[in-house]
């Protein structure tokens, strides 16, 4: 997941802004920022559901995996989602992701098809080091989970709404969380909505300080979250535990199941490779 909202002065991505909108006329009652915060993403992944079959875009990310922060990874994504007429699949959740950078992975490729290749992702390494090898691997195996915090099968807008609603639901039973909703903020120059979470207090089932959420307002999907741990010592920074931020994004292209093969002649896997 998988997918920015800033407490301003924690975090400097040059594509972030936030400011405040004008007021305009007579503001009608305030919502609770946390129910109006879940009315957002349960009613966006109402609306991807059902108008949105595939996309493209560009995804950065940054984890911190095992307590080690890794470096920034940028990536060309293509993501289909599942397709059905009535009980039959006609089209399955599919996954093209080629790397852009770094150098130790520029290059590499990964295809994920549910229900097909017996389960497996379709990996050409790229990089610098035995780039043509293309080879398949469990999503969820120590091979695959090596240097990132979810199996592919999480990525996508989609996905990283499941995962908000998800905790939203749990936020709202701790009193001590605090949730604010800023509006007028910018990624990348598009407008935005920022959401911000604050655990006030450390608890065992919680699982970051502060999370922060950017919800592009054009497209009306989550195009940034990141989340924070406490930090090492009090007076010190927040952690960073995880960072994802969608770009160029580009509804319903049409994708077809030739781009989700690696026999596709635009892609660079070993043609022959069988997994």
């Amino acid at each position: 997941m998988n997918g920015g909202l800033f407490l301003i002065g924690w975090v400097s991505l040059a594509w972030v802004s936030i400011g405040t909108a004008p007021a305009t006329g007579t503001s009608p009652a305030k919502e609770d920022p946390l129910k109006e915060s879940l009315r957002i993403a349960y009613e966006g992944e109402q609306r991807i559901r059902e108008t949105i079959r595939d996309y493209t875009c560009t995804l950065t990310r940054r984890e911190r995996v095992e307590g080690r922060l890794m470096a920034y990874e940028t990536m060309f994504v293509k993501i289909r989602h599942q397709q059905k007429e009535g009980s039959e699949i006609v089209a399955p959740f599919s996954v093209y992701v080629r790397f852009l950078a770094p150098e130790r992975v520029k290059g590499r490729e990964v295809i994920f098809v549910e229900g097909e290749n017996n389960g497996k992702l379709i990996v050409r390494n790229g990089g610098t080091r035995f780039e043509h090898i293309t080879t398949s691997l469990l999503p969820d195996s120590p091979a695959a989970m090596q240097q990132t915090r979810y199996p592919i099968t999480e990525i996508g807008v989609l996905n990283l709404t499941r995962r908000l609603i998800e905790r939203g639901e749990e936020e709202a039973k701790d009193k001590e969380c605090e949730v604010r909703l800023v509006r007028g903020a910018k990624i990348n120059g598009r407008p935005s909505t920022v959401i911000q979470v604050i655990h006030k207090t450390r608890q065992s089932d919680v699982q970051f300080k502060s999370a922060r959420i950017m919800i592009d307002d054009e497209l009306n999907l989550p195009v940034h979250y990141s989340a924070y741990d406490w930090p090492q010592e009090a007076s010190g920074p927040p952690v960073l535990l995880e960072e994802y931020t969608y770009t160029d994004v580009k509804l319903n292209v049409g994708l077809t199941d030739l781009d989700f093969d690696h026999r596709n002649e635009a892609y660079r896997f070993l043609k022959s490779y069988s997994p």
